[in-house]
């Protein structure tokens, strides 16, 4: 009998996309938690101020910019679950975007909502689930231009986190237990978490996005005179902004040459000296690429930048934002000789056959690398000191000199 109670507490729960509501935990193993997963509800609403008007779409029909998660029925080794809400502006004016989550509720535990770094990075990697969220474009032109917001749910089945597991497991386990207790009308989902899409008229303020400088921005620079050029040369080159969150008052902006050029090659000893060498008769001031500029920016794709470790399962890479998380999360993946991947479609600029060094140490005999795995994606990994691989500098201009 009591096998037979342990067979049944294990047993998978098909998980539902109904709407973008996630079902609350009704069954949970003593050593598994299991949550399900719905979709988004679909409400019609219009957001109208003065001569603008926003549209949050999910397959085209408008929905509400209220949503609410209840995570049921997931559970280790279950396919990551997406949503993509559509966001169209059909107004005269620019729109700023963003979201903020109102609340959140795992079981007993009210999260703190007022520190919105704090718990978004909590949501993504506190818990042996992941629930990651981002907004494509911060800024959505007048007229015709979109964006998307997107939220994912995960749970790695091979995490090299089984004491994790089997604590949530017991505590969501217990938690239903005690609501089952109760009248039917006063039982709570195991988690609960309320998010709101925000859009305003984008207005020229100090802290505004910069919307000349987003990600991929293409300008075209001339490192020797240290201005804005239109053809491109041997001193005018072909660059990307790599910012990820380029403000008005933001005084520079951070260039990546076109990868695709004819750079300096050598070791992981000679990257110093080949860098001066490139960089000698530059005016502006650069520094090798970094990993941090790489992930802090693709980061923002929750579907498809991933952690890949060997033996384990891939996870999101997540939110980054809050405090030590991305130094402390790549030490994690050095520990497990673990790598990042990316699409290719997305990040173009960060996309090259040849290997480009990074300015960070991975160990002892490897340093961190970027190169193209295939058509699809590229890596972020450990490359041996001795290969051969190119140098990029980054590029440190003032805004001024661009205009």
């Amino acid at each position: 009998m009591e096998n037979k109670v342990s067979r049944r507490r294990k047993a998978y729960m098909k998980l539902n996309i109904m709407t973008l509501f996630f079902a609350a935990v009704s069954f949970i193993s003593i050593t598994l938690a299991w949550f399900a997963y719905s979709g988004l509800i679909t409400a019609k609403t219009e957001v109208n101020v003065k001569a603008w008007k926003i549209e949050f779409n999910k397959s085209g029909t408008e929905v509400s910019n209220e949503l609410t998660i209840r995570l049921n029925d997931i559970s280790p080794g279950m396919e990551t679950m997406s949503e993509t809400i559509d966001i169209k502006n059909l107004g005269d004016t620019a729109a700023a975007v963003s979201y903020e989550v109102a609340s959140a509720r795992i079981l007993n535990d009210e999260l703190d909502a007022t520190d919105q770094d704090k718990l978004k990075d909590a949501l993504s990697h506190d818990y042996p689930f992941h629930i990651d969220m981002s907004i494509s474009d911060n800024f959505i032109r007048a007229h015709d231009g979109t964006g998307e917001f997107n939220i994912s749910v995960s749970w790695p089945f091979e995490s090299d986190n089984d004491e994790a597991d089997s604590e949530w497991g017991t505590k969501a386990y217990e938690f239903q237990v005690e609501e089952a207790k109760k009248e039917e009308a006063e039982r709570r989902y195991s988690l609960k978490i309320e998010i709101r899409l925000k859009a305003v008229q984008y207005i020229d303020e100090v802290d505004a996005i910069d919307y000349n400088y987003r990600p991929g921005s293409i300008v075209l620079y001339d490192v020797v005179n240290n201005t804005k050029c239109s053809k491109i040369s041997n001193t005018c080159l072909k660059t990307y902004v790599i910012d990820k969150d380029s403000r008005l008052s933001n005084t520079e902006v951070h260039l990546l040459p076109d990868l695709y050029n004819d750079y300096k090659t050598g070791t992981h000893a000679e990257i110093e000296s080949k860098l001066s060498e490139l960089t000698s008769n530059w005016t502006v001031t650069n520094n090798l690429l970094k990993a941090e500029d790489i992930l802090q920016v693709v980061s923002n794709d929750i579907k498809e930048s991933i952690i890949i470790r060997p033996n384990l399962s891939n996870i999101p890479i997540g939110y980054l934002n809050y405090e030590n998380r991305l130094a402390n999360q790549m030490t994690n993946v050095i520990s497990y000789s673990g790598s990042y991947r990316f699409t290719n479609n997305n990040y173009p600029y960060f996309s090259s056959t040849k290997c480009y060094w990074l300015s960070n140490t991975y160990n002892e005999t490897k340093h961190f690398a970027l190169k193209k795995i295939d058509d699809n994606y590229s890596k972020i990994y450990g490359e041996e000191k001795t290969t051969e691989c190119s140098i990029v500098p980054v590029l440190e201009v003032s805004k001024k000199s661009l205009e």
